[in-house]
């Protein structure tokens, strides 16, 4: 799907404020309502757009603490995996998880209470599956979050 400059600042927008109303976006990118209306359904059907999300206080949840998990294993087949996958999965606490390239296999985010919680999750993490080497770095302060990515690459 090919996305010019209105798409571009309709996208733009909506990562800023998602609930921002049709009107609002069409005239901060000189449309009419319905057009706009109708690009932005296009950009949800062409998958550009995956979903619309409440972005929730951690601390207001009393999870303010953020914990990055590298882990590594010796494991590395299909069947393994899949097993590990779902024990991760099935951890609420794990907000993020990613197969990485290097010495680190996986890296996880998690957010908990206190250490006292973290170390709850750190031990169904390791109760279901093999691992060589799990270390834990708690985030001291959190310089910049966002959900917004840089659109400056759309070709």
């Amino acid at each position: 799907m090919k996305l010019d400059s209105i798409d571009r600042k309709l996208l733009e927008l909506l990562q800023a404020d998602a609930e921002t109303q049709v009107a609002e976006l069409a005239a901060q990118v000189g449309l009419s309502a319905t057009p706009c209306w109708r690009r932005i359904q296009r950009l949800k059907e062409a998958g550009v757009i995956k979903r619309q999300v409440a972005l929730v206080d951690r601390d207001k949840v009393n999870v303010g603490v953020t914990v990055f998990v590298a882990v590594r294993t010796s494991m590395h087949s299909q069947e393994w995996f899949e097993r590990f996958r779902a024990a991760v999965a099935a951890i609420a606490e794990v907000v993020e998880f990613y197969r990485m390239s290097g010495e680190v296999d996986y890296l996880l985010r998690v957010v908990v209470p206190d250490i006292a919680a973290y170390d709850k999750v750190y031990k169904r993490l390791i109760a279901d599956t093999q691992l060589l080497d799990v270390s834990s770095s708690f985030a001291m302060e959190e310089l910049k979050f966002t959900t917004a990515l840089p659109l400056s690459y759309i070709p």
